[in-house]
């Protein structure tokens, strides 16, 4: 009875090993000194860094990464249909359709809510660099 939980125990003792040994791998190969000065400094591909590293990113970037990553999981599942579309029939056909309206009708959603417009026009406090935006387009 006991016998059915051996492969289960073999893997996660495999799981915990394939996890420490590298960290006891690294403690015991990586040098050891006073990390100072050019150490913690930033590295940008040989750039001197600008500013903090602590910036705040618009949340539009994060919006529109997002609806980018939705969509092109999506469009992934449209090849392997595509490669035996023959041999699937109408059936298939129909649900992709509807797949694909869902799809259109998410894309139409996002974009008359605005979610990528990168710059808003319509500021409400307007400030700064946009504060133009906003008058010339009431006038």
């Amino acid at each position: 009875m006991y016998q059915d939980f051996l492969p289960v125990a073999i893997f996660i003792g495999l799981a915990i090993v394939l996890l420490v040994a590298p960290l006891i791998i690294q403690f015991l190969v990586s040098p050891r000194f006073n990390k100072k000065g050019d150490k913690l400094e930033i590295y940008e591909c040989g750039e001197l860094p600008e500013g903090s590293a602590w910036v705040q990113f618009n949340i539009r970037f994060y919006i529109i990464a997002l609806i980018f990553i939705i969509f092109d999981v999506e469009v992934v599942f449209l090849f392997p249909w595509a490669v035996v579309f023959k041999e699937l029939g109408l059936i298939a056909f129909v649900e992709v359709m509807m797949f694909l309206g869902i799809l259109i009708v998410g894309f139409a959603y996002v974009w008359m809510k605005g979610d990528l417009d990168w710059v808003k026009m319509k500021l409400k406090y307007a400030s700064g660099r946009y504060a133009h935006l906003d008058a010339k387009e009431s006038k």
